[in-house]
């Protein structure tokens, strides 16, 4: 039986979908960012000290931030396919796109369940926190849970692939991504002070970790 190899046309029109795929991850931190930093500077009654970025979900500009929530999600959930085929045959080939995929659907809930109102914003909120918390808020903090672990878990998958492969500077891309954010979200959780601050370091250098990685990917694929 004879096999027959992919022509160059072939060859060249895959290379191009995958770097199209690895794009949207490469793409998702600088917007989650943008989108979510520019509102906690601007909005009025918003302490990123105090209050999650999740919270900007709620008052009159709160689409703004689902949206961010719903797009940077979808950018994940797509270019984890770009992941799984530049990692194809390697170690971590197999989970890092499935948790990069877990990680984008999450923030797609976390986007549709919409965390109540807190801690004196939007303005005219009662200061502190909630005494009974709405069943959507209940499930935007378990999809904010489930993407928070993926995280942590991929960037881990990740610097056991470099360091594997010998890939030193990208090993501690990954484990530092990892680390920021498992530190960041247990301080949060812990009651610590500025946890909402530490949180959101942790989830964006996460998330860069993933970019910086999908860019190296994704630049590969130019020859």
């Amino acid at each position: 039986m004879t096999t027959t190899s992919p022509s160059p046309a072939t060859r060249s029109h895959t290379r191009t979908a995958t770097r199209s795929l690895l794009t949207c991850v490469v793409v998702a931190t600088p917007l989650w960012a943008a989108v979510a930093l520019s509102q906690a500077a601007l909005r009025e009654g918003f302490d990123i000290t105090r209050h999650p970025l999740s919270a900007l979900s709620n008052g009159s500009l709160g689409w703004l931030q689902i949206a961010d929530f719903l797009v940077v999600g979808a950018l994940l959930a797509v270019g984890a396919t770009g992941l799984r085929r530049a990692l194809i045959g390697t170690l971590g080939g197999t989970w890092v796109p499935r948790l990069v995929r877990v990680a984008g659907i999450g923030m797609i809930a976390a986007g549709v369940f919409v965390m109540d109102p807190a801690d004196g914003f939007p303005v005219g909120t009662p200061y502190g926190r909630p005494t009974v918390l709405t069943w959507h808020s209940y499930a935007h903090f378990a999809a904010g849970s489930i993407t928070f672990l993926s995280l942590i878990a991929a960037c881990y998958v990740l610097g056991r692939h470099f360091g594997r492969a010998g890939d030193r500077r990208y090993a501690l891309i990954s484990r530092v991504g990892g680390t920021a954010l498992l530190l960041g979200n247990g301080w949060a959780m812990g009651g610590g002070p500025a946890g909402t601050l530490t949180l959101a370091v942790g989830v964006i250098t996460a998330m860069l970790a993933l970019s910086l990685i999908a860019n190296r990917f994704r630049s590969a694929r130019r020859t």
